[in-house]
């Protein structure tokens, strides 16, 4: 007798971030057990906050000597740099040393005086990541990597990878906003999923459309959620590679449709922080994907090749 196949969901934090799996297998129990323990793995092998993480070892020898790396780590830090040194990139996997002065998303939440941002932009240099054969070494005492723009996206692609070398029909990866859909959707007759493109000045729950997709990932990052206020003003997480500063901008999020996560990561980090019109024609000019861009009056603009498909 065929064994059915059913659907299991179950809701975690890892990350900093809550995460949603939901997978229909035979045994979508065992599926998601799986999953979770990859989760731990990666995390500890990404997490640019745990001092025991791989990733910190790196920091931690960081111009004294370089270290070999597990080959995914290496794999995401190699296409960090490529995507860091891309002309007018806004993606700087070279930021830590901004993102753990500021420390914004966390209990000891700062303002960095201008005085030590233009010391630590000093030590913000991708070209100064040096990689050669599995081994990485940061060539300047101080510098830091942070891989907290692509990690969550690298890891959805392989837990949906191991998802479907499992065999499960269908399933849903959410990592804080990192959406993941395979498989037909089982409530939809059409065989596409429903994605929210959140209203960031509602609740979680709240959107301001619908985007039906199918076998696609959509990534959104933005800059209403994790903030420090203060006398002098509301600081949000996204710091800019320039300035050292939090990012200044007419937009709320930016939401990128693309075949990975991965590169929905890429290009949300990318663009993110440059004008609209900036924004819209540097996607126009990519072919692998589509974005959406809410602005801070909540007006939506989406890409060419989107705007039909945005259920308003």
């Amino acid at each position: 007798m065929k064994t059915a196949v059913r659907e299991a969901a179950r809701a975690i934090q890892r990350m900093g971030t809550s995460i949603e799996l939901k997978v229909a297998h035979t045994k979508p129990e065992s599926v998601l057990d799986e999953l979770e323990t990859q989760l731990k793995v990666y995390d500890h092998r990404f997490s640019a906050n745990d001092p025991r993480s791989e990733l910190n070892q790196l920091n931690q020898l960081a111009g004294q000597k370089g270290l070999v790396l597990d080959p995914e780590l290496y794999q995401l830090i190699e296409i960090g740099k490529h995507h860091s040194c891309a002309p007018h990139s806004q993606l700087n996997i070279a930021i830590g040393p901004l993102v753990q002065a500021w420390r914004i998303g966390f209990e000891d939440a700062r303002i960095v005086s201008k005085t030590q941002v233009k010391e630590l932009l000093a030590l913000t240099d991708p070209q100064q990541i040096q990689l050669a054969a599995g081994k990485v070494f940061l060539k300047k005492a101080g510098m830091r990597i942070d891989l907290g723009a692509l990690a969550k996206g690298y890891i959805a692609d392989k837990l949906r990878t191991h998802c479907q070398a499992r065999g499960a029909a269908y399933g849903l990866i959410n990592l804080g906003g990192n959406i993941v859909c395979f498989g037909a959707a089982p409530n939809h007759s059409d065989g596409h999923w429903r994605i929210g493109i959140r209203d960031p000045k509602g609740g979680r729950a709240d959107t301001l459309g619908i985007l039906p997709i199918k076998d696609q990932t959509v990534v959104t990052s933005g800059i209403y959620e994790r903030v420090l206020t203060t006398a002098e003003g509301t600081y949000h997480h996204l710091i800019d590679p320039q300035s050292g500063f939090p990012i200044e901008c007419g937009y709320l999020s930016i939401t990128i449709v693309a075949a990975t996560s991965l590169l929905g990561e890429i290009w949300t980090s990318r663009l993110f922080g440059k004008p609209i019109p900036v924004v819209l024609q540097e996607i126009q000019q990519q072919p692998e994907i589509e974005g959406i861009i809410v602005t801070k009056e909540n007006e939506v603009i989406a890409s060419k090749g989107i705007q039909a498909r945005l259920l308003r």
